[in-house]
């Protein structure tokens, strides 16, 4: 696949852990991602800017993704993970480096409690009132549904991670993908197609995604972003006397070929070209 100028890489991840040490209390140990490795990476695909997602690991300390925007520069926007401690001052230094929007992680817990969701999205859609920036939930596609009628009445974007996490083996027909389409028609509704493991089992082709992919496309072409999840956490199987310390190995994927999966899902250069540049342009001010 030839990426469009300026394409997009929606979602990445920068881990420098002697530099930024990871939270105590996180939930597993990733081995070191450096901001070269990622710009050799986007070299070799063609794309040219990229969002950094805050990974669970830090917790709200964005000091990593901070310093990783302040070397990449223009072509990077920054999505960080705040707690109720930030206050306008700290939203508006977050924004000066870069930032365009705040995350919030349900699925690394593996939340399953819908109000507990729901409270916490709430809340966080006040700690942010005011300032421009969107919010991105990474959460169970039941989780994300029994959020619907406070995402309906957000101000803000609302960016979905991941597919919306609908398990593709369950096909385009499945329960939970119609009520996901008709969330997407809300305006300020947006869907990331990312990391496709995330919804898939069949790899390394990922065939099973297209249905998915294309039906969310399709409920919202202008609102629809791509990113790769570089690089990859998550893979390998863990063991039974597993610690939240052990370095957990990147899982091992074919960026290029997951890249090249657009191709299928969007068949037109006209679509590959709102995905990859002027949707995400649009929603992280790349433009601006």
């Amino acid at each position: 696949m030839t990426s469009p100028p300026r394409a997009t890489d929606c979602h990445a991840h920068v881990f420098d852990p002697v530099r930024f040490p990871y939270a105590a209390g996180r939930r597993y140990t990733p081995p070191p991602a450096t901001v070269d490795e990622l710009l050799r990476l986007h070299d070799a695909l063609g794309l040219q800017r990229v969002v950094l997602v805050q990974p669970s690991v830090y917790g709200s300390d964005n000091r990593c993704m901070v310093s990783a925007l302040r070397q990449l520069g223009d072509r990077a926007r920054g999505v960080a993970v705040i707690d109720d401690s930030f206050d306008r001052t700290h939203l508006e230094d977050l924004w000066a480096v870069g930032v365009r929007g705040v995350r919030l992680n349900l699925q690394v817990a593996r939340e399953q409690d819908a109000s507990q969701g729901q409270r916490m999205l709430e809340a966080l859609a006040r700690v942010i009132s005011g300032v421009p920036l969107l919010v991105q939930i990474h959460a169970a596609t039941a989780i994300v549904l029994s959020c619907a009628a406070t995402i309906r009445a957000m101000r803000q974007p609302l960016l979905v991670d991941h597919f919306g996490l609908v398990r593709a083996a369950g096909g385009a027909s499945q329960p939970e993908l119609a009520p996901l389409l008709d969330l997407l028609a809300v305006p300020h509704v947006w869907i990331k197609l990312s990391g496709p493991y995330q919804i898939s089992e069949a790899s390394p082709g990922y065939e099973d995604i297209a249905p998915i992919a294309r039906a969310l496309f399709d409920a919202a072409p202008e609102r629809t972003v791509w990113g790769s999840d570089w690089p990859h956490t998550g893979g390998v199987a863990r063991s039974a006397n597993y610690r939240a310390t052990d370095v957990e190995a990147f899982r091992s994927e074919d960026d290029a070929r997951n890249l090249g999966l657009i191709d299928t899902w969007l068949p037109q250069a006209a679509d590959r070209e709102r995905l990859l540049k002027s949707n995400p342009a649009r929603l992280f001010g790349f433009d601006a």
